[in-house]
């Protein structure tokens, strides 16, 4: 492997924009702060590890279960 590779003439991947989508999601302070703490013990960004584990719900077809049982 070289020590230096030479991008100057590198073009951009024209199917990037094609593999993931910008959006906007509401998320508890928590949930952001839990996802933040995991990325930097395995060290890479929340939002991608994030993702990783949203992916992995749909491959597996996992279901949140909605039966809320009120507080108090």
């Amino acid at each position: 492997m070289r020590k230096n590779y030479d991008f100057s003439r590198g073009t951009k991947n024209p199917h990037a924009k094609h593999l993931k989508k910008q959006v906007t999601i509401r998320l508890e302070q928590a949930t952001i702060d839990y996802f933040k703490a995991l990325a930097d013990d395995v060290g890479i960004p929340y939002q991608t590890l994030i993702n990783l584990y949203l992916r992995d719900c749909v491959a597996a077809n996992r279901r949140i279960s909605l039966d809320w049982k009120p507080e108090g």
